[in-house]
């Protein structure tokens, strides 16, 4: 006679990773072709002896476009078929993200910079020569993800690229220095785990 089965709601959740492979959406990371690994390779090799030290002094800076509406679709629901068109279950949509905001941002180790508004984008030569297709080796990349993440999170949605830019500047200036410091010191760890990798993926 069979006994009973007990199973915890989190063995529930969890459970199926134990059966194998499951289905996921592809890792997402930049399209690299030979002279993009070589120039990333070349570059690591030439600043992996650096400290974080030698990181402190340098100031991060970089342009972005946020859009008012994302079109990501990183979002899910856990619904039943038959509750497809429920308005609670879904979200809206606008063609290409709707409106945007252009901003540029510098910090660096001991605090953060301004974040301005951009009416074009910006050219110029840039003191520090970072190879192409390397987001994974500029903080600013995880900055702006969590400044994406902070907007979102507002109690207040933004409702026009004003309205945007001004969570923006916010949430830009409400980051803690020990969240600059510590991405600041992640550096020697990311070009190792790069090398390691031979340019290929990283945790970061």
């Amino acid at each position: 006679m069979m006994g009973h089965l007990q199973v915890s709601v989190c063995e529930l959740f969890n459970g199926p990773s134990l059966i194998g492979p499951l289905s996921r959406r592809p890792t997402r990371a930049p399209l690299l072709i030979v002279l993009h690994k070589v120039l990333l390779l070349s570059w690591a090799r030439q600043h992996y002896h650096w400290t974080v030290d030698d990181w402190k002094h340098v100031t991060w800076s970089d342009e972005s476009r946020f859009q008012l509406y994302r079109t990501d679709a990183r979002v899910r629901v856990w619904r039943h078929v038959s509750l497809i068109h429920r308005p609670c279950l879904s979200t809206g949509t606008v063609q290409s993200g709707g409106a945007s905001v252009m901003v540029w941002e510098v910090c660096s180790w001991r605090d953060m910079g301004p974040l301005i508004s951009l009416e074009t984008t910006l050219t110029g030569d840039r003191r520090f020569h970072w190879p192409p297709k390397s987001p994974e080796m500029n903080i600013i990349e995880d900055i702006r993800d969590a400044l994406l993440h902070a907007v979102e999170k507002r109690s207040s949605p933004p409702r026009t690229p004003m309205d945007l830019l001004t969570a923006l500047q916010d949430s830009w200036c409400e980051f803690p220095p020990g969240y600059l410091q510590t991405l600041a010191e992640s550096m020697p760890r990311r070009f190792a785990s790069l090398l390691r990798a031979r340019v290929g993926l990283t945790r970061y």
